[in-house]
């Protein structure tokens, strides 16, 4: 009688199958981004309601820590809209506590973002402050820290204050924000809160991160002093960093950037928004700038006109529009910029996200 024999392909199939998988297993190599980010945001905040005063506001990560956050203001209509800025976008430990003492490292796993609107010498019952709270997870980063650093001024007209805090050694930046003090100099503000680089090439935080580049250590921001001196004028600014002792050799960080022309009218506005693309990752911060332009190829210069100034610096949809509490696909980040009473002649505005894959 005649045996057949059959061929032993299962087996064969389910061994190239095992080889597989344990070819996937392979440490070190990513095919994976744990990143996660919620929008959290309670909403608008009236005021201010006077001149050379300000509101605080705050918005909460029940869970997860702020990779960073933002601010978008209302100001009406008419030349008293010309009143109304951010006075600060910026980390806090429990909702109205600032960091402003000593510089270096100054709060660990914080989980609130303060939004802080200011107001000149005008105002009307239209202005608002809404602040947002980028609420991070990850599966790799499951620590923070903020950077801070602070410089005295600018304390004469048309003067910027630019100061820069960088992350510590073997961390990764994810986001950053920026203050100035006092509240009772209206014409102080803020005007850039952007991703940077502390090397020779960057300027050493004056140039800020180009479209396209990866992993920036530092973050700067700028102060402006349209005419009200003040000795005790102060710009700080808040880097927020992965933990110590976290292997971030395989986590990813890109920046994406936008410059458009413009406010340069009296009492107008400019919008600029920069995205995530597929491939880049979560967005997890960004910033903004009004500026005299270039910002990525020459080192800051200040607008037009002193009374240019922020009101808004948010996650939104590609079209601008700032995105609602709860949000988890945002993917774009909008900077709201404005003149003040006169034209502001080669004036530029700027938007950057920042991207994150934790490469896990």
């Amino acid at each position: 009688m005649r045996k057949t024999f059959l061929p032993r392909r299962p087996a064969t199939r389910k061994a190239l199958v095992v080889g597989a998988l344990l070819t996937l297993a392979v440490p070190g190599i990513a095919y994976a981004n744990t990143v996660g980010v919620t929008v959290k945001t309670p909403g608008a905040t009236m005021g201010p309601g006077s001149a050379f005063s300000e509101i605080s506001t705050s918005a909460a990560c029940s869970s997860g820590l702020i990779s960073g956050g933002g601010i978008n203001q209302a100001i009406g209509t008419g030349t008293s809209s010309n009143g109304n800025k951010i006075n600060g976008t910026s980390p806090s430990p429990d909702g109205s506590t600032e960091y402003t003492g000593s510089t270096g490292v100054v709060g660990t796993d914080v989980a609130y973002w303060l939004g802080i609107g200011g107001s000149g010498g005008a105002v009307n019952a239209s202005f608002s402050s809404t602040p947002y709270a980028m609420c991070f997870t990850s599966s790799l980063i499951n620590h923070t820290q903020v950077v801070m650093n602070k410089i005295a001024g600018p304390t004469t007209s048309g003067t910027v204050g630019l100061v820069t805090a960088s992350c510590p050694a073997g961390t990764r930046l994810i986001g950053g924000g920026a203050r100035i003090t006092p509240a009772s100099v209206g014409s102080l503000k803020p005007i850039a809160s952007f991703p940077t680089f502390n090397d020779s090439a960057h300027a050493f935080g004056q140039k800020a991160a180009a479209d396209g580049e990866n992993n920036p250590d530092s973050w700067t921001a700028v102060g402006w002093n349209g005419g009200g001196g003040n000795s005790g004028n102060t710009t700080y600014t808040y880097a927020i960093c992965s933990g110590n002792n976290i292997d971030i050799s395989g986590a990813t960080v890109k920046v994406r950037h936008s410059e458009v022309s413009g406010p340069t009218a009296a009492t107008s506005g400019q919008t600029v928004t920069a995205g995530c693309g597929g491939n880049d990752g979560k967005l997890v911060g960004g910033g903004a700038a009004i500026s005299g332009g270039n910002v990525t190829t020459t080192s800051f210069t200040g607008p037009g006109s002193v009374g240019d100034h922020l009101n808004g610096s948010y996650p939104s949809t590609s079209g601008g529009t700032p995105v609602g509490d709860g949000t988890t696909t945002a993917a774009s980040w909008t900077a709201v910029t404005h003149t003040g009473g006169v034209s502001s002649p080669g004036t530029y505005s700027d938007a950057w996200a920042l991207c994150a894959d934790d490469g896990v």
